[in-house]
């Protein structure tokens, strides 16, 4: 067993140490407030070559604290991200961090105006669970390449991988550059409440205004990448294979455990029945078997299994058909396998369509029009993700005008996220900010307005008293 930091060290050890080390991290920034291109990239180099060397480790560490996570999953979805976003930032810093000239008007000649980008100073990171290495390092990468400095508090349900992430940080950063803080609830609620500079919070809706909440004390400015119900919408005339495959693929990954994972999908009420059976098939095709399948991931731990096989029983007991997809019809007990449920005939009342699902469940509602498609998305709270499935780009045009969602992917799933030159985010109840790209180093610098002047003033030809001819002459020139 992996001994969490909570077993080593009691809360009221670690807040200690979490309030210790943001004083010594504000400290080292007072005294260095503008690190140097060179000195990011060195930084950003180096955390890329410890997450090279030790990819193997975390993705083990993954595996562990998952019970069964498909390495190569953990590959693409995690370590590749991670160090593609590095190569991203560090092609583009030197561009991000020039300053950026701006207008100057005739009444204000002679006088420079430009913005410069300036690091904030100590950014407070909150990781989830289900993606414990992307959302510890791309965020982490962001808030270096903008300058700062960070500290880290890691989900204590990978206690595993916790030690690697522990351990590879500390080869490369001292902890008044870059820490990391473990411990439960007790420990998250008192990191939210630190005068961060920034703060950037990955998690549920639920938690997400708890964390909002916390930070308003100290009108502290957060990220918030939180969830939501993401649609996959099938258009009439799509061509189904398409769409069923790279909907498999985007639920299936981590079991469904991803916050942009397709939620639920809206079909054509004639092809409904296509879909579920083209589902089947397709799925597989992908997963002959699931039970010791090492590239279908086991649901994180024992409460959020019992969570999901509780809505399928309240959406089964409240009349909704359910279809489980075990292909080679293998009995999970005694694990935290489980296999996908589709569910139709599901109802408002019902958990599965009132919650965020983050697992193998799939609710499939028929639809009579793409306006009723369109209608069912807008009457709810705006998702994280949005997928749409047609080769017509005037129904492209028309899903992308009439709808909103942090991002949309057409004629895909999930690969939004990956694009390293394009905004992450959410809207409304599944988000605010990004910190992805250069939106991300935007987020995480302040965009500080510079007007220079010279010798020669020439705001002195405003000063009273007033009323004199020239005065009168800017007027009538400039005020219409």
């Amino acid at each position: 067993m992996v001994a969490t930091v909570t077993e080593l060290h009691s809360p009221h050890a670690e807040m200690a140490r979490l309030t210790s080390l943001h004083q010594q991290q504000r400290l080292a920034f007072r005294q260095q407030p503008m690190p140097s291109y060179t000195q990011r990239i060195r930084d950003l180099k180096r955390l890329k070559a410890a997450i090279l060397e030790r990819q193997d480790e975390l993705a083990d560490a993954v595996n562990h604290d998952f019970s069964c996570r498909s390495r190569d999953e953990t590959l693409i979805a995690e370590i590749m991200t991670s160090v593609e976003g590095i190569n991203y930032a560090c092609k583009k810093l030197r561009g991000w961090m020039k300053p950026s000239k701006r207008h100057v008007g005739m009444l204000f000649a002679p006088s420079h105006n430009h913005v410069m980008y300036q690091p904030l100073g100590v950014v407070g990171i909150i990781v989830p669970w289900n993606y414990p290495i992307q959302l510890t390092l791309v965020p982490l990468m962001t808030a270096l390449a903008a300058g700062n400095r960070a500290m880290i508090k890691l989900s204590e349900f990978t206690p595993a991988t916790n030690q690697v992430l522990r351990k590879l940080l500390a080869s490369v950063f001292h902890e008044n550059q870059v820490a990391v803080i473990e411990g439960e609830v007790e420990v998250s609620s008192a990191f939210a409440e630190v005068p961060w500079d920034h703060l950037i919070f990955t998690g549920s809706t639920a938690v997400g205004r708890i964390v909002m909440s916390a930070a308003a004390k100290n009108l502290t400015p957060v990220t918030l990448e939180l969830g939501g119900k993401s649609p996959a919408i099938i258009a009439p005339g799509a061509n189904l294979q398409d769409a069923v495959e790279r909907i498999c693929f985007g639920k299936s990954l981590n079991a469904g455990q991803t916050c942009i994972a397709p939620d639920y999908i809206l079909v054509p009420e004639e092809q409904e029945k296509a879909f579920v059976d083209t589902y089947l098939t397709t799925f597989a095709t992908m997963y002959p078997s699931l039970k010791t399948n090492s590239d279908y991931t086991a649901i994180i731990n024992d409460r959020q299994h019992e969570r999901l096989q509780s809505w399928v029983n309240d959406a089964q007991q409240r009349g909704a058909k359910i279809t489980v997809v075990n292909p080679a019809q293998e009995d999970f007990s005694g694990t935290r396998k489980m296999p996908l449920h589709i569910i139709q005939n599901a109802t408002d009342d019902m958990k599965v369509l009132q919650e965020e699902l983050f697992g193998p469940i799939l609710p499939v509602i028929p639809y009579r029009t793409l306006e009723n498609a369109i209608d069912y998305v807008n009457d709810r709270d705006r998702p994280l993700a949005l997928y749409f499935f047609s080769y017509s780009k005037q129904q492209q045009q028309t899903i992308l005008e009439r709808t909103h969602a942090g991002g949309v992917t057409i004629n895909d799933t999930l690969m939004h996220i990956a694009q390293d030159d394009m905004p992450f985010g959410g809207v409304g109840p599944s988000g605010m900010g990004h910190y992805h790209g250069h939106e991300g180093f935007i987020a995480l610098s302040k965009a500080k307005a510079v007007h220079r002047k010279g010798r020669f003033n020439s705001g002195q030809f405003i000063y009273p008293p007033y009323g004199g001819a020239l005065q009168k002459l800017i007027h009538k020139l400039f005020i219409r």
